[in-house]
């Protein structure tokens, strides 16, 4: 079986210093002490001090080794994707190195220092404690890495889905554009044909309306203040051409409009949905009518529903409510009774 590594894993990252530095001497002296393996030491203060250099020496070279591959495990297999083959490989290669490497090296200290007379019964007391600590500290590794592991994942997928809700969000900002667009051209060339003076009033108020769009189509929120002032400049549009057929009736008290932000481009999509999807005439004109009420604008205009050529996308409410739920986590309601049409729009309080 061909096992390719998974992902490039750096020792560095794990800074595990502190942890070695206390325990592995704590190891070489605490395990000959539980095993009574010094006893068997020649006399002399020399033989004692060595004798437990060496046995601190096995600690290290059992921890290294070990922790060598552990991280080596870690390029082929990871909790995630592979965990029954991690434990499997786990459980595989660590006594295979532990329990030789421990046999081989604790013999060699009765050769040192108890003159060759190797007690069988310490060295495999010795070497089962010397594996159950092993373990033990493969798994706290092992747990840390996991823990570590877990907190990357959950990083890296905060930041796609923030990447995503950041895509998709320009995605819709830049919507906007054409559909803006379609809409102002379709009116402008009715007034060329019907009446230039007015299209030349038209025409110098589309550009000031479109410097809007283009110098806040990027931002995610505006002051209030900013996105009613545009609102009146979009409705003198459809002012000049349907005079007394329109009329805006704004309740919003002039002290909170410094109190608040909004999405650009939130109201304008609401008239124009109003407007195209309505009749309205001198006798009977269309009235939009804006309250600010608990921390919501409420947009609401009677229902004379047009019949239209073709049949509506709903692009823009459903672009709106989109950007609402990406740009402020907040919905949009869209009600229809009473034989009016109303949208409340969350508006975000400055703190």
């Amino acid at each position: 079986m061909n096992i390719q590594p998974t992902k490039s894993i750096s020792r560095e990252k794990l800074n595990d210093i502190g942890f070695r530095v206390i325990l592995i001497p704590f190891f070489g002296i605490a395990i000959p002490l539980l095993t009574r393996l010094t006893q068997d030491i020649r006399p002399g203060l020399w033989n004692f001090k060595l004798s437990y250099l060496y046995t601190i020496g096995i600690a290290f070279i059992i921890w290294e080794g070990n922790r060598f591959l552990v991280f080596t495990l870690r390029t082929y297999f990871d909790w995630f994707n592979k965990p029954v083959k991690k434990i499997l490989a786990l459980l595989l290669v660590v006594p295979f190195f532990t329990v030789p490497v421990s046999v081989l090296l604790l013999t060699g200290w009765y050769h040192i220092f108890a003159g060759g007379l190797v007690n069988n019964q310490v060295v495999t007391l010795s070497t089962i404690i010397i594996l159950v600590s092993v373990l033990f500290i493969v798994h706290v590794y092992e747990t840390v890495f996991l823990v570590k592991e877990a907190e990357t994942e959950k990083l890296k997928k905060e930041q796609l889905e923030r990447a995503k809700a950041e895509a998709e969000l320009e995605a819709l900002k830049n919507q906007i554009d054409p559909h803006f667009i379609f809409n102002s051209l379709n009116v402008l060339s009715y007034l060329i044909e019907d009446a230039p003076e007015k299209a030349k009033q038209f025409n110098e108020a589309l550009a000031d309306v479109y410097r809007y769009i283009l110098q806040n189509k990027a931002r995610d929120l505006v002051m209030l203040r900013e996105e009613i002032e545009f609102l009146y400049d979009y409705f003198s549009l459809h002012k000049i051409r349907f005079e007394k057929a329109v009329r805006l009736d704004m309740f919003v008290d002039e002290a909170l409009l410094d109190a608040y932000l909004v999405p650009p481009i939130s109201l304008q999509i609401l008239m124009e949905n109003a407007f195209k999807h309505n009749e309205f005439s001198d006798a009977a004109p269309l009235v939009i009518t804006i309250q600010l009420v608990n921390d919501e604008l409420v947009v609401r205009n009677e229902i004379r529903k047009k019949i239209l050529r073709k049949p509506s996308s709903k692009i823009g409410l459903q672009n709106l409510g989109e950007r609402y739920k990406l740009t402020t986590s907040k919905e949009i309601t869209i009600e229809q009774h009473d034989n009016f049409f109303t949208v409340k729009l969350p508006v975000l309080k400055i703190v």
